[in-house]
């Protein structure tokens, strides 16, 4: 699915019927992925807690990202006054949210685990936890108290990115702050660096989107990767040298470890 979508995503021309596309895949995929839990269940706890806070949210996510998007461009006004204040009145929906759901913001984000037999698992559910009304209305054999607020926390971060994106867009300002570093290297080279830290989980302990991780990084080094994807497939079918830069990197630092212990 995540290859389909990266796909779709990398060719620019009708982006709305795409987007429509990308949404109709994701919601047959978790219809597929619920008939497929329904027959073969989990084997243990931890199985049933992985699934629902890890694995389910990062598709449920997906859904929620893309439809927001499709709303985001079909309401969009004319005119970049009216744009920016549209796009800012969006931000400020998504600081609602976090605000409103601070405390379990940080129990996600921090990685703890003292409460998941509450939160994560099918039939267990407590009010003083701050619970959606959604909850009480979807079905209970594939959902839990919270993991639905899981995928609304992955999908509103690049949410967030999407629309201060557009805001920069609109501003179209070419910073020339000597503070800001711009990135001379090749665009391969930061390409294969952003895939690798994602593989490590390095980044909010790998509950991360590659694509927000890309964005920051196109942000930070004042670069557009554009098809970031299509280059690292390139990347994956190397017969040789498919770590070129990360392997040039490790000499680079070996050679000056050792200069300095000569010195």
């Amino acid at each position: 699915m995540e290859t389909t979508i990266l796909e779709l995503e990398s060719d620019a021309d009708c982006f709305i019927q795409k987007i429509e596309t990308i949404i109709k895949l994701i919601v047959q995929n978790l219809s597929d992925l619920k008939e497929y839990v329904l027959k073969n269940g989990f084997k243990n706890i931890d199985e049933k807690i992985h699934f629902f806070k890890h694995q389910k949210p990062a598709i449920v996510s997906k859904l929620i990202y893309y439809n927001a998007i499709y709303k985001i461009e079909t309401k969009k006004p004319y005119g970049a006054k009216q744009i920016k204040k549209f796009l800012n009145e969006e931000l400020n929906k998504l600081k609602i949210f976090f605000d409103n759901n601070l405390e379990f913001y940080k129990y996600y984000r921090t990685n703890n685990t003292f409460i998941d037999d509450k939160l994560f698992i099918r039939g267990k559910y407590d009010i003083k936890l701050s619970l959606d009304t959604f909850y009480f209305e979807v079905d209970h054999r594939f959902s839990t108290s919270h993991d639905y607020k899981v995928a609304k926390i992955i999908a509103y971060d690049l949410i967030q990115v999407y629309l201060e994106d557009q805001l920069n867009n609109i501003n179209h300002k070419k910073v020339s702050d000597n503070s800001f570093l711009n990135w001379t290297g090749s665009k391969t080279a930061l390409i294969e660096l952003i895939y690798a830290l994602h593989s490590q989980g390095v980044f909010d302990d790998g509950n991360v989107d590659i694509r927000l991780i890309a964005k920051t990084f196109e942000n930070i080094f004042n670069i557009d990767l554009g098809d970031f994807y299509h280059t690292y497939m390139e990347l994956k079918s190397r017969k040789i040298n498919r770590t070129k830069f990360l392997d040039n990197l490790r000499d680079a630092i070996i050679k000056k470890m050792d200069e300095k212990e000569e010195e």
